[in-house]
């Protein structure tokens, strides 16, 4: 198996949603803010080589939205996800599986792009089954009013139009060494992939611990549906990862890609950081 780090661009989000509870005079010193108050973000995607598997773990916001879109949004930085597929030998017609960890627009924009004729929207990776589970996806679809505005239609259904859409069960397995573990508390039944490449446990965090910053159990982002059960996971998590020698990948940290855990008088922090390819 071998893992490689995709990155589709940066963008930045208000540092208070980030940061929810925790007082600025604290995350700021982890993330600083701009003038605007708005922290710089990676989407950083994973993705997997197995055989004859080629799975993309998330994809980004994608190029498809209007200005207008991304000027919210702040985009900046020199890499996108074809860049990065072409730097490690890789097109997208080559992938084989997209896992959607959640359905937001920042995690999942890069799955679907406007027809040649810009007549319509057609799947970004043709030859690639695109993973979802059912009750996330019809959380997607019937979205509540205060999640509406990060589940985007133009990044979603066409993906079931296609008849790409597969749905996957919890604790299920895509491939020997990919399991998926839900979690609910930032969105209904996000997933987490835990990767066993033979050597490490890898966990992709997703927005659960969307940066290296988050894994003190009190920094949750306002932007969870659910924080208190948030609370609990991480909680859990933390605990199965430092027992299980588990590392994090992290989606969203601008610098640190991964990092060790160890366990203290004080529960279980981050340890040493590292890029993936120090991984061996």
């Amino acid at each position: 198996m071998n893992l490689y780090t995709i990155h589709a661009g940066n963008f930045k989000l208000d540092g208070g949603a980030m940061f929810g509870v925790v007082p600025k005079s604290l995350w700021n010193k982890v993330n600083p803010a701009d003038d605007n108050n708005m922290c710089n973000w990676s989407a950083r995607c994973l993705l997997v080589e197995s055989g004859n598997r080629l799975v993309l773990i998330d994809n980004g916001l994608g190029d498809k939205q209007d200005d207008k879109f991304f000027s919210y949004y702040y985009l900046n930085g020199d890499d996108t996800l074809s860049k990065s597929l072409k730097k490690h030998g890789f097109h997208e017609d080559d992938i084989t599986d997209v896992f959607l960890t959640h359905l937001h627009f920042d995690h999942c924009g890069g799955s679907v792009k406007w027809k040649h004729d810009k007549s319509g929207y057609e799947p970004a990776f043709k030859n690639a089954t695109y993973w979802s589970n059912e009750r996330h996806w019809e959380w997607a679809t019937h979205p509540n009013a205060r999640e509406k505005a990060s589940f985007l239609k133009e990044n979603i259904l066409p993906i079931q139009e296609s008849g790409q859409l597969k749905f996957i069960k919890d604790k299920e397995e895509l491939f020997e060494g990919f399991s998926v573990r839900e979690v609910f508390g930032h969105t209904e039944a996000m997933m987490l992939p835990l990767i066993q490449t033979g050597k490490h446990s890898i966990l992709y965090c997703a927005d659960l611990f969307p940066s290296m910053g988050h894994v003190p159990l009190p920094w949750i982002m306002a932007y969870d549906m659910r924080p208190l059960v948030t609370l609990e996971e991480k909680t859990i998590l933390l605990e199965e990862a430092v027992k299980n020698n588990t590392l994090l990948f992290f989606e969203h940290d601008l610098n640190v890609e991964c990092c060790s855990l160890i366990k203290t008088d004080r529960g279980v922090k981050a340890d040493a950081s590292f890029p993936l390819a120090d991984i061996r």
